[in-house]
């Protein structure tokens, strides 16, 4: 077997090239690229990953000393397709008698009549699961006789934290999660949200989270999350979290200061914006620079897994958890980054480079895309609806991401430079269809920046 060594990060690793029998890279073998999805070394691309800093010009400041960490962690995937038999055991803990049947791409049990629970499990990938305690046609008991109570607007307090998760766990356990890291802190009007984060190789996970929604009487009515066991995969050299906060911060300076129209955000804050001024001082000096109101505190610092698109498909990647201190509005929340040595990193666009393209025309006409943060959002069934703010002569397009824990929302501009144009915002709302209705799930923004939740009929699709 040949043999070499590579020194990467300015002497922070050796490696010496092996091949396990496996297929994948052997202890202390050079690993193949880790292809991130518009992710760190990727650029910003259409995607952004989970914990980017914010593209209007938020940067990350360590509070204290931060970690070292380990010297290297392995990425973990699931691999093969979800059995049957994993599903029904699901199912029992749920509390469902039935049998689980194939239906398209994956497995289904109940709701054969469109009526009571249903468990729905995708057989490949990740194995994303929901199940509903409530049939869809019965969300609206005001028009239903049999119904005594809106099952989408339960009225009544919801049942303590504690109740919550002693409700919870049995379905825990037969996922395989008895020690995930458990919040059960979020009130959906009277029924209670249990979000557990499962430990995957020792280590805790992010945006790998399974939600459980327990009503007020103490029934679980809902949940989410993926029932297929991430395995262990290629092992790479990762930063400390020092330059890791560093690569974070400088991600978005290539890209250039994206704020909203006209490049600043106007002097009078918005209703549920995180936008500030042209000055940070609030002088007025129209700069366009970023002020100290702009730099927030990383208070903690914690090795871990973030879930992250590989190549197309869910991974859990090594990443820095950063607690950061946000304004008071806001409270503190929890932005990740990949920790991998960005010299094992490659985007897409890198990974196809090998491909022949059709050459550039070199037009100055062509159209040029940019991100539009999105302003709010509510949630019909599987029709999530936003609503954001643009020019009048730029054509929007909005796209979701899912995941177990998340949607991430991503709407992106396209105007021509070339183009005359008269300087007027206007409001835009845009429908997007998701896999799964939206349940108990967090929307974000791709900067990881939640989009707060209006009214249900306050958002009407448009044109535009």
């Amino acid at each position: 077997m040949a043999a070499a060594v590579l020194v990467v990060g300015g002497g922070g690793a050796y490696l010496a090239t092996g091949h396990a029998a496996d297929g994948r890279a052997g202890a202390g073998a050079t690993p193949p690229p880790l292809v991130l999805d518009g992710s760190a070394g990727g650029g910003s691309g259409g995607e952004i990953a989970p914990g980017e800093p914010d593209p209007y010009g938020v940067t990350y400041v360590a509070a204290g000393k931060l970690p070292d960490g380990p010297g290297s962690a392995p990425v973990y995937a699931p691999r093969g397709v979800v059995g049957k038999d994993r599903v029904a055991r699901l199912a029992a803990a749920l509390g469902m008698d039935g049998t689980p049947v194939a239906d398209g791409g994956g497995w289904r049990v109940g709701g054969a009549d469109g009526s009571g629970p249903t468990l729905r499990v995708n057989r490949d990938a990740a194995g994303t699961w929901t199940y509903s305690r409530w049939a869809p046609g019965t969300d609206n008991c005001r028009k239903v006789a049999v119904c005594t109570q809106d099952p989408a607007d339960p009225a009544g307090d919801p049942v303590s934290a504690a109740a919550a998760r002693r409700t919870a766990a049995p379905v825990l356990k037969a996922l395989g999660q008895d020690d995930a890291k458990i919040d059960a802190g979020r009130v959906l009007g009277a029924r209670r949200v249990v979000d557990a984060d499962p430990v995957v190789g020792g280590l805790p996970t992010y945006g790998w989270t399974t939600g459980l929604i327990v009503d007020e009487q103490g029934v679980l009515v809902g949940g989410h999350g993926m029932l297929a066991t991430p395995a262990e995969g290629d092992t790479y050299p990762v930063l400390d979290a020092r330059r890791t906060l560093a690569l974070m911060n400088a991600a978005h300076t290539g890209g250039g200061h994206r704020m909203g129209i006209g490049g600043c955000a106007t002097p009078v804050p918005l209703k549920d914006r995180l936008e500030q001024p042209c000055s940070g001082s609030g002088s007025g000096s129209g700069s366009g620079t970023a002020g100290k109101s702009d730099a927030l505190p990383v208070r903690k610092a914690v090795f871990g897994l973030a879930a992250q698109s590989v190549a197309g498909r869910q991974a859990l990647v090594p990443s820095w958890l950063f607690e950061v201190r946000g304004p008071a509005e806001r409270g503190t929340f929890t932005v990740t980054y990949p920790a991998v040595d960005p010299a094992f990193v490659k985007s897409p666009s890198a990974a196809q480079s090998s491909t022949p393209s059709a050459p550039s025309t070199g037009s100055s006409s062509a159209p040029r895309r940019h991100d539009v943060r999105a302003d709010g959002y509510s949630a019909d069934g599987r029709e999530l609806t936003v609503s954001f703010s643009g020019g009048v002569c730029t054509a929007y397009s909005a796209s979701a991401k899912e995941s177990a824990g998340r949607v991430t929302v991503s709407v992106t501009g396209r105007d021509r430079p070339n183009q005359v144009c008269v300087a007027m915002a206007r409001q835009y709302v845009k429908t997007v269809r998701l896999d799964a209705p939206l349940g108990a799930r967090r929307v974000t923004g791709t900067d990881g920046t939640p989009v707060p939740r209006t009214k249900p009929g306050a958002l009407r699709p448009q044109a535009g």
